[in-house]
This record gives structure tokens, C-alpha cells and sequence, in this order.
């Protein structure tokens, strides 16, 4: 799922292009992902762009008379930029500009990508799960929020009630850098810990934001994944930790996986994964010198 600095880098890219500009069309080609009935994307057409921001996770593109079209991306929704005159990819709705379009397209059979329109600004922040911007708060408003709920780490983190557009990847990030393991529990956090995964949110989200930004230049963010090859623990697993080098661990659970460093965030303790642990009952290994 794009998350934070990707999020940003796509509101970047679309503030360059068509703010300002007038929306002509919005377009919808799959009725799945068109999630409200009123207002009409009819009434849209023709308005002035009067700002692109970011909501959590979603994109808001908003135009003239106080309306709002939010898109959310969920897992495998991406967006597309095509300039005049050049073919248009195929998907689920196109938003028509002067200087281009701007496609909405989504990998896979699940369609979970949405297109919402919205008006009038409190229907819009109705929308905000209320999550923390740790991007703009203090220290001490990050440390309130993590010690608000007593949940494991990763849990906090992912948390949209709890803090602002962080998802998978960025979290086992944000957790290595801090040297925490994503299994400690928010209540368990020492003054020093709690401050120590404040400062490495701030940081890893920032400097991802300034790579995606760099790598995108005056161009289309064309490469949104979850998986780089230079983060240091996300979709690295039994690769090893650019730190320390021990291999990197994970636990998986439904559709998704933490990965982790054991030397460098649980002492060489390597934490049970609900599938194989099982499986594997004593024979699952407890250390990396057990591994």
C-alpha cells in the first residue's frame, strides 16, 4: 500500500501539473470504485483545481464550490500520469486536464482502489481517521500517542486512529532504526525508547520523502512500491541487515509480513512466526545461533 512519502510524492507531482488548471472529465470505468452517489462526478467537470492535499493515506483533489474528490490506492491501486496526445493505460477512472490526464489504475482482481466525491470541507475532514502527523508534531505528542493504547509497536504504528499514513513497509523501518522490536508493547516503552522511536519516525519517514521526491524529479513517481532494494529491513527477508549483517526475520500473519533484524532490534532472539513456530513446535529455532 502506498504510504506517507509516496503519498506525498504523488501530491507533489499532481500540484506541478494541474493546480489551478480545470478538471474537464472525470471518468469512471469500473463501477466498483466509485464509492458515493452524491455529489455527481458531472457536477466536477468544468471547475477550477483549487488545491491537491493529502488525507492519511488518500489523495484530495479539490476544485471550485468547496468539492472534493478523495482517492484511496489501498494495496495495488496506483496512479498514472499521461501526457496530451499520448495513449492512456486502461483503468478504473480517468481525471481529464489541460496539460494531460491522470489514470487510476489497480493490479490484480480485488478492487479495493476507491474514488469518493465529497462536499463541503467538514464532510471531508469527517473522513480523517485521526491519526498523528508526526511530521508536524513534538516530541511529546508522539510519545502521548504511542503510550495512549497499550498495543505491540507494529500495531501502533499501522494504526490510522493513531498515527498518520504509516503502513507496513515504513513501520519495520521506522522499528529498525529505533532498534525496537516491532513485538514490544507500547506500554512496556521506557522515557528513553519512546523518545528514540520518535525521532527515528520523523527521520525515516523524512528521508524517504526526500529519495521518492529525487528519484521522481519533474517526472511522474512511475516506480510506487513497497519493496526498494535500499530499505533496510522491508522485503529483505534472510537477506542480511546492512548493519550487522545477521539475516533478516520475519513474521508473517494474513496477507501481510514484519520484517525484522534480531541482532539488532530483539538481542539475537528470533520472534515466532503464528504459521511455522507451530509447525514446527520445539524445533523452532529461539536465537540466531540457534537459526
Amino acid at each position: 500500500m502506498p504510504e506517507l512519502p509516496d503519498i506525498i510524492t504523488y501530491c507533489d507531482a499532481l500540484h506541478a501539473r494541474v493546480s489551478g488548471a480545470p478538471l474537464h472529465e472525470v471518468r469512471v470505468a469500473s463501477p466498483f470504485v466509485l464509492r458515493s452517489v452524491t455529489p455527481a462526478l458531472t457536477v466536477c467537470a468544468g471547475r477550477r483545481v483549487t488545491g491537491i492535499e493529502r488525507l492519511g493515506k488518500r489523495i484530495v483533489i479539490g476544485v471550485d464550490g468547496d468539492l472534493f474528490l478523495v482517492i484511496h490506492l489501498m494495496i495495488a491501486g496506483r496512479l498514472q500520469w499521461s501526457d496530451p496526445g499520448k495513449a492512456q493505460r486502461k483503468g478504473l477512472a480517468t481525471f481529464t486536464f489541460d496539460r494531460g490526464a491522470l489514470v487510476l489504475t489497480e493490479a490484480g482482481t480485488k478492487r479495493r482502489a476507491s474514488l469518493t466525491a465529497v462536499a463541503g470541507r467538514a464532510t471531508l475532514q469527517a473522513m480523517d481517521r485521526g491519526g498523528l502527523d508526526v511530521l508536524a508534531a513534538s516530541d511529546a505528542a508522539v510519545v502521548a500517542r504511542l503510550r495512549s493504547e497499550n498495543h505491540t509497536l507494529k500495531r501502533s504504528l499501522t494504526d490510522p486512529r493513531i498515527f498518520d499514513g504509516i503502513g507496513n513497509a515504513y513501520s519495520d523501518e521506522i522499528l529498525h532504526a529505533a532498534r525496537l522490536s516491532p513485538l514490544q508493547l507500547t506500554g512496556k516503552l521506557t522515557d528513553d525508547d519512546a523518545l528514540r522511536l520518535a525521532a527515528a519516525m520523523r527521520s525515516t519517514l523524512t528521508v524517504w520523502i526526500e529519495r521518492l521526491r529525487a528519484e521522481a524529479g519533474s517526472g511522474w513517481p512511475a516506480k510506487v512500491t513497497a519493496f526498494r532494494p535500499d530499505m533496510m529491513v522491508h522485503g529483505r527477508f534472510r537477506l542480511p541487515c546492512p548493519v550487522c549483517q545477521a539475516p533478516v526475520q520475519r513474521i508473517r500473519y494474513a496477507e501481510n509480513e514484519t520484517n525484522y533484524c534480531a541482532r539488532c532490534q530483539t538481542q539475537g532472539r528470533v520472534l515466532a512466526d503464528r504459521a511455522m513456530s507451530r509447525l514446527l513446535k520445539d524445533d523452532w529455532p529461539r536465537s540466531l545461533d540457534e537459526q
